[in-house]
């Protein structure tokens, strides 16, 4: 399926209407089937969906490694497309077990929570931190640009790119920016990419969920071109995520473990 349409649209301007063709981005459902069993239903744009299914299990601790991933098959599917991944027996008993604990929990399951682990209960902690050049971080958002070019064309997608030594490696976009991240992730795991070795740029804010992403996969950085949000900070302080933010060329916010950054 094409990650864009064309659509027909009347532009008004200076009193006058014309009409012209533009650019849409396609958002669709993507269902994520586990063993024949379907456990989530993601609205993304329709491409790199392997890499969509693969980061999101591992991010979402489905998975622990990409070697429990058996198969993974893609079909359409109600107007959408279904992704059937067949898992390691073992990671499907610790799925349901979790499905269910899900379903017997009563009212909003926030009330009393009062530990960063209670909301996210398989945050990790990066173990190994490297050095991060500002101008590294400079370099990579200079270039940006050239790797989101269905934002180019639609104006409304979200990316999210590995960096290394300045340069961007690889680069995924979605309409939502958290599946952006997870398509880059399950790139970097189906890669087998040493993920200490560099650090990632989002083109959005960063929330608590994409920095406990980020840590699962044992990267110590992530750098966001809007704000951070207060609860991403305090996960960021807890998993030893150098977390950055409002990000241009030359300037940017630290909001934890600056002693990474020179």
């Amino acid at each position: 399926m094409n990650p864009t349409h064309p659509q027909t649209i009347h532009r008004y301007h200076s009193g006058s209407l014309k009409t012209q063709q533009d650019t849409l981005a396609e958002e669709i459902p993507v269902a994520l089937v586990y063993n024949g069993i379907s456990h989530v239903v993601l609205m993304a744009t329709p491409q790199n969906l392997e890499e969509l299914a693969l980061g999101f299990s591992l991010s979402e601790g489905i998975l622990t490694h990409p070697s429990q991933l058996y198969d993974c098959v893609i079909e359409p599917s109600c107007q959408g497309m279904s992704v059937q991944l067949e898992i390691a027996s073992a990671r499907f008993a610790l799925l349901k077990e979790r499905r269910r604990s899900m379903a017997g929990r009563t009212g909003c399951g926030l009330c009393g929570i009062d530990s960063l682990a209670a909301i996210a209960p398989n945050l990790s902690s990066v173990t190994h931190q490297h050095k991060i050049q500002g101008d590294h971080i400079t370099q990579a958002l200079r270039t940006l640009p050239q790797y989101q070019q269905l934002r180019e064309q639609t104006g409304s997608l979200h990316g999210a790119a590995w960096v290394e030594q300045g340069n961007i490696q690889a680069a995924f976009e979605d309409v939502g920016r958290h599946n952006a991240l997870d398509k880059l992730l399950g790139y970097l795991a189906k890669k087998q990419i040493d993920t200490q070795n560099g650090f990632i740029i989002v083109s959005s804010r960063a929330s608590y969920e994409m920095v406990a992403k980020t840590a699962a996969m044992g990267i110590g950085c992530l750098v966001a071109v809007s704000a951070a949000t207060a609860l991403a900070v305090r996960v960021a302080e807890q998993a030893n995520v150098t977390l950055i933010g409002f990000a241009k060329p030359q300037q940017f916010i630290i909001y934890s473990h600056e002693e990474f950054v020179e």
